[in-house]
């Protein structure tokens, strides 16, 4: 699977708030799918297939958790956000939580570590943790506590996998997200407010020893960005929730006008924008 050109139509006012739903499906349709190289080859590298039973956090829409289900894995994902959940849910239980011919869950879908604790049929043989740390500021605060938290549900050994961006010099998209810090610093807002950050060569590497875990390798993953236009990468980068300092700080209209010129180094003569980027996988053992 690879990143796919997608085409949305603009937002009717560009200074009118956008609602959770509309966001989280922007997410859905348009950014999340840049990380299945990741998912990929982290899911090749370990072998993941019917004998794996996956806990994920941050799962998102649940991109990554179909890739594996294709393969054979039992899934469950763990998202705070309500409305990424639905959407898993839609790709991933299809409206009846079965699988066709099958009496057994296909997927869990939960919104807490703690609800899935409850009632799983055997304990997780891997963790991941695929949402990517390293480009802003207290961005992996919460994620050794979570991990902490997930540890006990899975049998001794497991396999865990944290994920985060490559080396800014091997991120086209760095410049792009630099407009959030910008504009988020020049606002001088009166409490701090989370801004990009350079990627730095130990993140994950810190996050594994704050949660207790032993690194086991590593690798890194081409995940080029590919929009059908700059509208489309407009709203997919902003549904990552990179720019939501920067929006608090200025407003919403400005914020995609600032990200929109960034662009323009990555558009192609057919309209089209494509930045290649790096991102780095760390697997760690319980």
């Amino acid at each position: 699977m690879t990143p796919t050109l997608v085409r949305h139509h603009r937002y009717a006012d560009s200074s009118a708030p956008v609602d959770a739903g509309t966001r989280a499906r922007d997410w859905a349709e348009i950014q999340e799918r840049m990380l299945a190289p990741l998912y990929e080859a982290v899911y090749e590298r370990l072998e993941v297939g019917s004998g794996t039973r996956m806990l994920s956090l941050d799962c998102g829409s649940g991109l990554a958790l179909l890739i594996a289900a294709s393969r054979g894995a039992r899934v469950t994902g763990v998202d705070s956000d309500p409305e990424r959940l639905a959407l898993a849910r839609e790709r991933l239980l299809g409206g009846t939580g079965q699988e066709a011919g099958s009496g057994a869950p296909r997927a869990r879908l939960v919104d807490s570590v703690a609800a899935a604790a409850a009632d799983r049929p055997a304990p997780y043989n891997l963790l991941t943790a695929f949402q990517p740390i390293g480009c802003a500021d207290g961005d992996s605060e919460g994620l050794a506590p979570a991990l902490a938290s997930a540890v006990p549900l899975a049998v001794r050994g497991t396999t865990v996998v944290l994920a985060g961006w490559g080396p800014p010099e091997r991120c086209a998209t760095a410049p792009v997200l630099r407009v959030a810090a910008r504009l988020t610093e020049s606002a001088r807002a009166p409490r701090p407010q989370a801004g990009w950050r350079p990627a730095l060569r130990d993140d994950l590497e810190d996050v594994a020893a704050r949660a207790g875990l032993k690194p086991d390798g590593s690798g890194r993953v081409s995940c080029p960005f590919g929009y059908a236009d700059v509208d489309s990468a407009v709203r997919g980068l902003l549904s990552t929730g990179l720019f939501d300092a920067a929006v608090r700080a200025t407003d919403r209209a400005q914020v995609e006008k600032e990200v929109a010129e960034a662009l323009h180094p990555h558009l192609r003569a057919d309209g089209t924008v494509w930045m290649p980027n790096v991102f780095r996988y760390l697997v760690c053992v319980t």
